[in-house]
């Protein structure tokens, strides 16, 4: 919701952590959730916040219960010292972006410590799937995740593993680029058939963790997530590659029609041409190593 011009202060209920604070509206006494950089550093209880103030970056009105849902159980039930973590592992991430974050994060990032730290202290199991996908598609996200679950480990003695680590990369990376997690999870299951597909149709296996099945790896994650952004690359060699690579292009094309079932897009042809191509390079490589 974007912030009335009627509301000149809002009198804080409560602070949150840092980037998160409870209002009260002045003049129509509505109750509201703001979220900003530093937006609750330093307010008190009864402190006030004014309505032209530029850290506001977003307002939730609580009777807006399509966006308040989402968020009322956190904010009732947030374990304080997970919130003063969370703003701690926020400012590691912008020190290391700069750029506005997803603001998502001020409040699924906590949500997801809390549940991490529950399921740890309950002898629950987390198998991350796409650990290694992750680790090579997000080494810069990855490293920051690792860092703040020495800070995890730390504050509330328990101990992190990596598969749990991979998921906390997931929300860095969706904080610094504004894709929701739940994209990333749907784009690393699409880069598992897709990889599953390639060997089964060309009756390879590739040694997990090896510098093709690396490459692979993250040239199917950047081609999803130009897809998913419409970012359409230039492929001048379009028709080259169609005549002189036919397989690579044939097997291109199977994939295309998975990325476009699974993601609802078309599959530019530049795509897929590009895709052909760098199939084309893998295979060669492939047999020249045999």
């Amino acid at each position: 919701m974007s912030l009335s011009r009627e509301i000149e202060q809002f009198q804080v209920q409560r602070v949150i952590g840092n980037n998160v604070v409870m209002v009260q509206g002045s003049k129509n006494g509505k109750e509201y959730v703001i979220i900003g950089k530093g937006i609750g550093f330093a307010v008190k209880g009864s402190g006030v916040i004014e309505g032209n103030d530029a850290r506001i970056e977003k307002l939730f009105r609580l009777e807006d219960r399509e966006a308040w849902s989402q968020y009322q159980v956190l904010l009732e039930d947030i374990d304080p010292k997970v919130m003063k973590i969370t703003d701690e592992i926020i400012a590691d991430i912008q020190s290391q972006f700069p750029d506005k974050l997803n603001d998502k994060i001020y409040l699924a990032l906590p949500s997801h410590i809390q549940f991490t730290i529950y399921r740890l202290r309950n002898g629950m199991d987390i198998i991350n799937p796409f650990l290694q996908e992750t680790k090579m598609s997000f080494p810069k996200e990855f490293e920051i995740a690792y860092k703040a679950s020495e800070k995890i480990n730390a504050e509330f003695q328990v101990q992190i593993p990596e598969d749990e680590i991979g998921f906390l990369t997931y929300h860095v990376y969706s904080a610094v680029n504004n894709v929701s997690v739940g994209q990333l999870v749907k784009a690393s299951n699409i880069v598992n058939e897709l990889l599953d597909m390639i060997q089964q149709e060309r009756k390879i296996t590739f040694e997990h963790g090896s510098m093709n099945h690396i490459r692979l790896m993250i040239h199917l994650r950047f081609s999803l997530e130009r897809i998913l952004k419409g970012s359409l690359i230039d492929n001048p060699f379009v028709k080259h590659i169609k005549k002189e690579y036919k397989e690579e292009y044939k097997l291109a094309k199977k994939l295309g029609k998975v990325m476009q079932r699974s993601l609802e897009v078309e599959i530019p042809e530049e795509e897929l041409c590009f895709l052909a191509m760098h199939l084309h390079r893998l295979f060669q490589t492939l047999v020249k190593s045999n």
